[in-house]
């Protein structure tokens, strides 16, 4: 037996392999993640693709929302491009290229119509940008928008105000938007006598507006209530499927491995999912776009090649999704236990800590009174971080808070009906998806409340009484062209117009005391005014009038002018009447005339100086006379404005034809409440959407108990009245915080303008929206319940 050498080593054994990196394992985890996510089958595309599409839906509009500064930007851009540069002299200026422009905006059916009548001073006139070719006499140019009006049945008395042939339309350059009713029509009769004014050019850089300091703070709180939801949205469409892709980590777990490795995995499922829902976003931002032009909302519109996201937003908005994505992902799993045989959820068993959810609330209202009030009269510029940043402190803070009522209240719900109690014991299992679903709706409806209850704030200082009376008269023209015959003849054609009751019309010029005056001097000036008595007693309180008579009208209760007054009207004297060029008119004030006292005509201007009726004079002979006419109309005739408005275009094109208001809005405050408008309509539709989505999503979680209750003899309308109360439950208690939460922010703000909450009670609309939003998302998912109600569900592999 031979033996081993005692100096021969025994051999080595193998080395084991070296473990990869932390950086590595990460990768590779994260990777394993999206394996998972993209091959997971035809369930885990399902929950992918309804993860993706939920984030995309969020990113769609954040994109939208990026491109607001380019697409004003651009707007603005067209419009100064279209401004007029006006000839410093109407005679000296007129060269081969002026022109000469006349102003005859209107109104059709509460749409407003800007126009302009044009005349060539010579052969190369210059062109307004977007026409191609300058139209000639009786021809028009229109924009698209409104030709397609003219064009469309029903419209005559449209085609009967602007009777023009359309030889061409304007382009995108010239407008502001596609679809702005505008137009450029040729008049070849068109005199600076008449109101024309000479243009030289267009792009005339005018200044913008800079916006008050209490339109800055409105416009913040726009932003943040219109956004906030949308990146609460995205943060709960990250979390669909969580349910199950909980158990698919535990059988990580029970293969080998470790906490750490499932929340990378987890990680990198989120991740896969808000890529493409990245990409998802882009296409529907990208598709969505080219309709943009044809949409529109609360009268506003965009061309599609304005609508471009910033790119340093962009880039914000690719970076910001995933990453969110992913930390929601780890924050959410910190409440669950993954073990190799189950999910434990250590939520259920301590419950949810409310001391926490309040600091952020707490904080988000201090950080606005530490802000201090903003001074609507002060000139430094208003800082709009520090009041955004507490307004999303406020909203966010209303959003976790909303999980601990809900956990805390169904915690404490007994009996009742069996859908009841079916929805009720559900909630009792996992509230968590349920408060995430209407997360959205308590945060719109909280910001909707709180800005609602600024813009009431704010109504005295943006809405301004303007002391017309529309009982009295609702319509009211004025021309300073129209002399002669023609001024006593337009008043009787408004008379005569369809639907008109009364025209309180008269003809007004000026009349001043005769003589010899120096530069120094102020000759003695007041007004003539003719008119029937009709007339004349809507203008001063006269109890005696017939055809013939005069009068001398004081001003009530202003003694210093009805002493100017009586300078001018001496009673048997002669007075001038006429100013500027041509000779005045002598005409003698009747020495029996009475004194009266003036009163406020229908448009609230008070009336004063010397009246006449069309006996005592002439009215077609006043040289310099203006002619004035407010009309009352029969509202229950069809389209009686149209008809007024046809007249006066008839009378004068260009004459100044208003709607009499009591009340009169700023334009800056009334597109800002606009947008707010279009702004909340996009965002309830994508709250819409949310809640649909997490509702089918869940549901589909249920599937194989919905089978096994439809098994045992559950009726479809039990499971259907189990989802709304499943569904109407939280959005109650949501609308509960959105109130309180609403009111302590508008009641905030409020106050940091140093206005008063004029109405306590504005929420009650916007509650109305939120439980219409239950109806309409428990409605939508029927048919996906119904379908998921079937004994195949109760098949398993």
């Amino acid at each position: 037996m031979t033996l081993l050498d005692s100096r021969t080593a025994p051999p080595a054994a193998p080395e084991s392999p070296k473990p990869p990196s932390r950086g590595a394992a990460t990768l590779r985890d994260l990777g394993l993640g999206i394996r998972f996510a993209a091959a997971g089958g035809r369930e885990g595309w399902i929950r992918t693709l309804l993860t993706a599409v939920g984030v995309g839906l969020g990113v769609a509009l954040l994109l939208l929302a990026s491109s607001v500064p380019h697409l004003l930007d651009e707007r603005n851009a067209r419009e100064q491009a279209r401004s007029e540069v006006k000839a410093s002299a109407a005679d000296s200026a007129k060269s081969d290229t002026s022109v000469l422009r006349l102003d005859t905006d209107t109104e059709y059916r509460d749409r407003s119509i800007a126009g302009r009548l044009l005349r060539a001073d010579g052969s190369a006139p210059v062109r307004p940008p977007g026409v191609a070719r300058f139209p000639g006499p009786d021809e028009m140019v229109a924009s698209p928008a409104l030709k397609e009006l003219l064009e469309a049945p029903g419209n005559e008395l449209l085609r009967e105000r602007l009777p023009y042939d359309i030889t061409g339309t304007i382009g995108d350059a010239g407008l502001r938007s596609p679809g702005e009713l505008f137009y450029y029509a040729g008049n070849d009769t068109l005199t600076p006598a008449a109101g024309a004014g000479r243009v030289s050019g267009y792009g005339a850089h005018r200044e913008a507006d800079p916006l008050p300091p209490l339109l800055v703070v409105l416009t913040v709180m726009v932003c943040v209530v219109l956004l906030v939801p949308v990146a609460i949205f995205i943060a709960t469409a990250v979390r669909f499927g969580g349910d199950r892709r909980d158990r698919r980590l535990a059988a990580l777990r029970l293969v080998g491995a470790d906490i750490r490795t499932t929340r990378r995995v987890a990680a990198g499922e989120a991740l896969f999912g808000a890529v493409l829902g990245l990409l998802i976003g882009l296409v529907f931002f990208l598709v969505g776009r080219e309709f943009v032009g044809s949409v529109e909302v609360w009268d506003v519109s965009a061309f599609p090649a304005d609508v471009v996201p910033d790119p340093l937003l962009a880039l914000l908005i690719t970076v910001a999704v995933p990453l969110t994505a992913v930390l929601v992902t780890l924050v959410a799993m910190r409440s669950v236990v993954i073990e190799p045989l189950g999910v434990v959820r250590r939520g259920k068993s301590r419950g949810r800590r409310l001391w926490w959810r309040l600091l952020m609330p707490v904080a988000g209202l201090a950080l606005l009174g530490f802000t201090g009030r903003v001074d609507e009269y002060a000139y430094e510029p208003v800082k709009p971080f520090p009041i955004a940043a507490g307004a999303v402190l406020v909203l966010v803070g209303l959003a976790l808070l909303l999980p601990w009522l809900v956990e805390a209240c169904v915690r404490r719900l007994r009996g009742g009906p069996v859908p009841w109690q079916l929805a009720v014991r559900r909630l009792q299992l996992s509230s968590g998806a349920a408060s995430r679903a209407v997360s959205g709706v308590t945060v719109a409806v909280a910001g909707a409340i709180a800005l609602q209850m600024l813009f009431a704030a704010m109504n005295a200082d943006f809405n301004r009484a303007t002391g017309q009376d529309p009982t009295r008269a609702q319509f009211a023209g004025y021309s300073e062209h129209v002399t002669g015959e023609a001024a006593t003849s337009a008043i009787e054609q408004f008379r005569a117009t369809k639907g008109v009751e009364v025209v309180i019309g008269s003809v007004q010029a000026y009349a001043s005391k005769p003589g010899v005056y120096t530069d120094d001097d102020i000759p003695p000036t007041t007004s003539l005014t003719v008119g029937t008595c009709d007339t004349l007693r809507e203008l001063a309180r006269i109890t005696s009038c017939e055809d013939g008579d005069t009068f001398v009208v004081h001003p009530p209760g202003d003694k210093d002018m009805s002493a100017w007054v009586d300078r001018t009207a001496r009673k048997g004297k002669v007075v001038e009447v006429g100013t500027g060029e041509g000779k005045p008119l002598r005409w003698t004030l009747p020495a029996g005339s009475p004194t009266v006292q003036g009163r406020k005509d229908p448009m609230g201007d008070t009336h004063y100086g010397i009246m006449a009726t069309t006996g005592a004079v002439d009215a077609s002979t006043l040289p310099g006379a203006q002619i004035t006419a407010q009309i009352r109309v029969d509202r229950s005739v069809p389209d009686v404005a149209e008809y007024v408005r046809n007249t006066a275009a008839r009378i004068d094109p260009g004459m100044r034809f208003v709607t009499l208001d009591s009340v009169e809005r700023d334009r800056q405050y009334d597109s800002i409440q606009t947008g707010l408008k279009v702004g909340a309509s996009v965002v309830l539709l994508l709250i819409a959407a949310s809640m649909l989505v997490s509702q089918v999503e869940q549901l589909r979680e249920r599937k194989r108990l919905l089978s096994v209750l439809v098994a045992f003899g559950t009726r479809r309308t039990t499971m259907g009245w189990s989802v709304l109360w499943q569904t109407a439950v939280p959005v109650f208690l949501g609308l509960v915080v959105a109130v309180a939460g609403g009111l302590g922010l508008g009641a905030v703000l409020a106050w940091m303008i140093a206005k008063s909450v004029s109405d306590w009670w504005l929420f009650l609309p916007l509650t109305g929206v939120g439980a219409g939003l239950i109806l309409l998302v428990t409605a939508a998912s029927m048919p996906s319940l119904w379908r998921l109600m079937r004994p195949d569900g109760l098949r398993t592999e």
